[in-house]
């Protein structure tokens, strides 16, 4: 019996799932295989637009304690997929690091039949 293929909607929210799943777990492995080697991150941080490449960010979340070791709540949220064309999309998203609530902007791109995210910017709501 084969597996049917997986459309890109669906492989995108799967990736998306896995974003959240990784990035509440703090699991740097797993959040290594959803952000392109070469993303970009951004911020808004004291006012001022801040970037980040990949190794940076990927420094950053390992060095907080994850939102599982602290039991921390979990909201995640979808709220926009949309595909552009066969090698990119964006996605509106919404999570929680406690005690703040985000919004991020996350573009994907399409790369050897798989989807990477390779920006991100990123807001905190509150």
């Amino acid at each position: 019996m084969t597996t049917p293929v997986k459309s890109d909607e669906e492989q995108l929210k799967d990736l998306i799932q896995e974003y959240f799943d990784a990035i509440y777990e703090g699991d740097i492995a797993r959040v290594r295989q959803v952000f392109h080697p070469l993303c970009r991150l951004f911020a808004v941080i004291e006012g001022k637009i801040t970037a980040f490449d990949h190794d940076p960010y990927m420094e950053r979340v390992a060095g907080r304690p994850s939102g599982a070791s602290r039991g921390d709540a979990r909201d995640d949220q979808i709220v926009t997929l949309s595909l552009a064309s066969p090698t990119t999309a964006s996605a509106r998203v919404k999570d929680i690091y406690a005690p703040h609530r985000f919004v991020n902007e996350l573009t994907f791109m399409k790369e050897d039949g798989r989807w990477w995210v390779i920006v991100k910017a990123w807001h905190v709501l509150s």
